[in-house]
């Protein structure tokens, strides 16, 4: 499936996503990785992978979108992997693309939707903290989770400590839940969500 990955920032799961599909028989292709901003530090580790810049700064949403749609359309994309896209988007273009439109979250939703979810874990006390995979709806990180996986929260840790834990997680999930989604599973799956800890063709 041809496959676009949107990003805002480093791309350490994009590049994650990257080295998945690399694999013989993965069922998802990466045609383009995609920022909303031009200094994203992912896009220069995308290879041979093509890239775009669709600035959002300063444009209104509408505007925005439509010349968002318009590069993904005019690169034959088919699934969108959203992977630190920094920009909520609306509801018009989750329409558009839903069922074909999938976020990691770095948190155990539905705990902790939107920002900081370190920071908030840290402070509300849980035992396990972790990530989500998601179809995207129009309500933020509201979407059907796709897989989780857990990390315990340690007496010692910070904030730092805590995201790292669950970042090691979100690189070896993620291409895991594509691969899921992209390789013939129902595309609106109903129900509880499924652990997946890793992928193998």
């Amino acid at each position: 499936m041809r496959t676009a990955i949107l990003i805002s920032g480093r791309g350490s799961n994009m590049v994650s996503l990257l080295a998945a599909m690399a694999a013989p028989g993965y069922p998802a292709r990466p045609v383009l990785v995609l920022s909303n901003r031009e200094n994203a530090g992912g896009l220069a580790l995308t290879g041979s992978v093509p890239t775009a810049v669709v600035t959002s700064r300063g444009r209104e949403r509408e505007a925005f979108e439509a010349e968002l749609d318009r590069v993904l359309v005019a690169h034959g994309v088919e699934f969108i992997a959203l992977a630190g896209f920094m920009r909520v988007l609306g509801e018009g273009f989750v329409r558009r693309w839903q069922g074909k439109m999938i976020n990691i979250h770095p948190s155990l939703l539905p705990s902790f939707r939107g920002l900081d979810t370190h920071a908030r874990a840290l402070a509300a006390g849980v035992r396990l903290h972790g990530c989500s995979v998601h179809w995207v709806s129009p309500g933020v990180d509201e979407g059907a989770i796709i897989a989780q996986a857990a990390v315990p929260v340690l007496p010692a840790d910070d904030e730092a400590a805590l995201a790292a834990r669950v970042l090691a997680q979100e690189h070896s999930l993620y291409p895991a839940a594509l691969a899921m989604v992209t390789g013939g599973q129902p595309m609106l799956p109903g129900g509880d969500g499924a652990l997946a800890c890793g992928w193998a063709p």
